[in-house]
């Protein structure tokens, strides 16, 4: 007769943890989720963060280089020395606006001056009084629209250009000199980027 062995069960799942194994568990499994949220979301809020101030910043950008007309105040100090405008000092009704495109650049200034600012101003150009020609009107009417300046009627127009090789900017400028004490002098600079 054989003799039949009784069934023995197999191996047991293991031995049941104690609740404080569990609750070990679970809180190593909560801290993992929270470095990785940490890990992800910081640098995700970052990025946009610095991606909506990026946006505003170019809004704004685009909106001031899409006005029409002239900025009441004197262009920045790297403005003028990029595109050799030395504004003189003491000058008055300084305004100026920039155009930039892929062709040309330009800055556009106007500023009434004392006869020592205009000598100054001639000078930082390269050349002197005899340079201007009277009744010459040597800004385009393109850059007059951009402007609103108007040249036509009575007036003591002096102009001339000032052409430079590449990279030096050329400048158009007109003078007016009704008040001779007191010219009014109007330049458009423009460069090839």
């Amino acid at each position: 007769m054989t003799d039949s062995l009784p069934h023995q069960a197999g191996p047991p799942d293991g031995p049941r943890r104690p609740v404080e194994d569990r609750r070990h568990r679970i809180r190593r499994r909560s801290l993992t989720l929270l470095i990785i949220v940490l890990l992800i979301g910081i640098p995700a809020g970052y990025l946009m963060i610095s991606a909506n101030q990026s946006r505003d910043s170019g809004r704004e950008k685009e909106a001031k280089y899409a006005a029409t007309g002239m900025t009441e105040g004197w262009p920045s100090k790297l403005q003028r020395r990029v595109y050799e405008v030395p504004v003189p000092v003491p000058s008055e009704e300084v305004a100026y606006y920039e155009t930039n495109n892929w062709k040309t650049s330009r800055l556009y200034v106007q500023f009434e001056t004392t006869n020592a600012g205009l000598d100054a101003f001639l000078a930082g150009l390269g050349v002197d009084r005899d340079a201007l020609e009277s009744g010459k009107i040597a800004i385009s009417d393109r850059a007059q629209r951009v402007t609103g300046w108007e040249f036509g009627g009575s007036g003591s127009w002096y102009g001339l250009v000032n052409e430079q090789r590449n990279p030096a900017p050329t400048q158009d400028v007109v003078v007016n000199m009704d008040d001779p004490d007191y010219p009014m002098v109007y330049v458009v600079s423009r460069t090839v980027p």
